[in-house]
Order: structure tokens, then sequence, then C-alpha cells
């Protein structure tokens, strides 16, 4: 009866105690299966070269833009040197390349008005040829028709000359008569002669303006040829301007390289990205480094956050934007407090580099865990006491 009268209270508390606690633990999911994490952002070198200097230091603070790496920027400021002077001569050549633009337009432009001109001067010139041509025929035939006329005289004068010389035999006619007859016939003989001279003179005159016709051709077909070649002006100014884009575009090719090259002299001093806390050095001053080779890690202890990887019975009730406290061993009993961001869209074995395949029929049902991600609320941490990696407690509310 005294041993009953004992048990029944210690029943009684041991009922209370399992009461309260199963009350004080109702609406919580904790793990201890979870660990702060951070960004890690790796430097490294963007061009390659000889190490003069480490500013940089293991577990140093740097601030954002701090030099941490110096490379030999000499052979960088040669570059930058020749890309400048490549840039002057590609700027000079485009711009006597776009001068000759206007100029060839007005040579052009005034080629083709003088051309135009010298086509109708010469056609004038033609014209003018023709006509005188038929002038010159035209004298011609009236010299011809002199010469017909003047020999049908002279014959004339030839007959009366032979009649009055047998008149003159039989007395019939006087001396003077005669002689008369004969003046007047050397005179029609030498009309002839008058008139023939006169023709080849006019036949001289035609073949001179026939001459003069062709001289005028000659001229009108150069001036259309000049004309042909002065009207090729709009493809002339094509390929001047195609000369002068293809001589912008090479200046700004050079401007490219010159960026490029004062961006490599640039990149030759390798600063911090942001503010954080310097790990994981790996160059030291004298050390030949190459293009993408590591030098060093940036953490920035600003942002940290913590992974947990809860057991799938427990997901049941979180959420994001839950509360969360997190306790950390490697800060004490001090107790951080924030809020779930997202849950992981896959379970942590699915992510192994070697997932569970349990079609292979040798299965064995394990509970899954699934990273939780968990921010912490601003100004947790002002030391930066966190590190990436340690081991954490979370308790999420899910009440």
């Amino acid at each position: 009866m005294s041993r009953l009268r004992i048990l029944i209270p210690v029943a009684v508390i041991i009922v209370l105690g399992m009461g309260v606690w199963l009350w004080a633990t109702a609406g919580r999911e904790s793990t201890d299966d979870a660990q702060t994490e951070a960004h890690i952002i790796q430097i490294s070198a963007r061009v390659g070269g000889p190490i003069t200097s480490v500013l940089a230091k293991d577990n140093q603070m740097a601030d954002a833009g701090a030099t941490l790496v110096e490379i030999d920027p000499r052979d960088y400021q040669i570059a930058v040197d020749r890309a400048k002077a490549d840039l002057a001569d590609a700027e000079a050549s485009a711009r006597a390349a776009a001068s000759n633009v206007p100029v060839a337009s007005t040579s052009a432009t005034s080629n083709v008005a003088t051309a135009i001109g010298a086509v109708s001067q010469s056609r004038a010139g033609v014209e003018e040829a023709e006509k005188a041509i038929e002038a010159a025929k035209a004298r011609l035939d009236a010299a011809r028709s002199g010469v017909r006329q003047v020999e049908a005289n002279a014959r004339r004068a030839e007959r009366d000359v032979e009649r009055l010389k047998g008149l003159l035999a039989k007395d019939e006619v006087s001396q003077q008569q005669y002689d008369a007859a004969v003046a007047a016939a050397d005179a029609q003989r030498a009309g002839v002669d008058a008139a023939k001279g006169g023709v080849a003179e006019a036949e001289a005159g035609v073949r001179v303006a026939q001459s003069r016709l062709v001289q005028a051709q000659v001229s009108e077909q150069q001036a259309q040829a000049s004309l042909r070649t002065a009207q090729t002006a709009p493809q002339q100014i094509s390929m001047i301007q195609a000369r002068a884009a293809a001589a912008e575009a090479h200046a700004q090719q050079m401007r490219a390289q010159l960026a490029q090259a004062e961006l490599n002299f640039q990149h030759a001093t390798v600063k911090a990205p942001l503010k954080g806390l310097v790990s994981r050095k790996a160059v030291e001053a004298g050390q030949i480094v190459q293009v993408g080779q590591p030098l060093m890690a940036i953490i920035p202890l600003d942002e940290v956050w913590v992974t947990a990887n809860f057991k799938e019975t427990q997901l049941q009730h979180i959420r994001p934007g839950q509360r969360v406290t997190v306790k950390v061993d490697a800060v004490g009993d001090k107790e951080f407090t924030g809020k779930v961001d997202s849950i992981a869209a896959a379970t942590g074995a699915r992510f192994a580099l070697l997932p569970p395949e349990n079609a292979t029929g040798n299965y064995v049902k394990v509970v899954q865990r699934v990273p939780v991600k968990i921010v912490l609320d601003p100004g947790q941490d002002p030391e930066h006491l966190l590190r990436p990696g340690l081991s954490a407690e979370p308790t999420v509310y899910t009440k």
C-alpha cells in the first residue's frame, strides 16, 4: 500500500511532464543535420604574367575594390601604347577617306555638266559641218552647170569661126568680123578653163566640208564618251563612300582593340569584387600565373544562411516564411533568429554524385532528407563569428 502511494504520484508527475513536453514541442520541427553557408567567390587571374606583389593575407578582411594581387603590367602597357598608335593611324585614314566623298561628289557634278556642254557644242559643230557640206555641194552643182553652159558657148563660137572662115575665103565677110569671131572663140575657151577651175575649187570645198564633218563627228563621239564616263559618277561615289565606311569600320575595330588592351592593363591589378574574408590564398610574389588560374577566395560574411536537412516526415507543416531559431556550436549558447526562405526541389540523395537506383530490386525504405534554406535576420552577427560549414541546430516554428 505504501509502494502504491509512491508510484501513483510518480506516474502522475511523469504523465504531467510528458504532457508539458508535448505541449512545449507542439508546432516545432528541429534537426541537428544543418550547417551554415555563405557565398564563396573564387578570384582568378584574367590575364597572365609574373606576380609582382601579393597584398592580401589569409583570413584577412578585404574591402570592396582593395588591391589583392599585382601582375607585371609592362607587357599590357606596351599593348595599350601600340593600340593607341594603330587607332590614330586608322582614324587619320578614316578622316581622309571621308573627306574624299564631298570632293568626289562636287567633281562628278562638274564633270557631268562639262560633258553635257561638250556634247551640245560638238552636236552643233556636226550640224554646222553638215550645212557647210550642203552649201559646198550646191556651189559645186552651180559650178558644173556653169561649165556646161560655157562649153556650149565655146562650141557655138568655134562653129561661128569655122563658118566665117569659109565666108572670108569668098570675101563675103570682112577680116575684122572673122578676127572678132576668133577672139570670141578664144574667150569662150578661156571661160571653159576658168569654169573648170571653179568646179575643182567647189570640189575642194566639198572635201574640206566633209573633213570638218568627220572632225565634228569624232569630237561628238569623244564628248559622248566623256559624258558616259561622267555619268558613272554615282558608282564611283559609291565606291568612295564604301572605302570611307571601311576605313571607319577599321577605326572602330582599332578602338575595340584599344579598349581590350586597356581592360587587360586594368586586369593586371586584381581587386576584391566585394567586401569579404580572404581564404585559400594560392599565389605568391614571383609566381607566373596563367589566365583563369585560381588565386584565392573571398567569402562575404555579411550574408550567411543555414541549410537544414530535415527528414521528409518533418516537412508536412514547414512552409517558407515561418520563424526559426538557430543555435550554432561554434558561438556557444547564443541563439540566432531567422525565417524559412525556401525548400529544395529534390532530396539531398537525388543531388548526390551517385543517386540511389531503387529499380534494381534491392529496395530498403530509408527516410530521406530535404535541404531547407533558412536566412538569418539582419544584424544577427555584427562580429562575423559565423563561418560557412559550421554545425547548426535550427528549430522551425510551424504554428
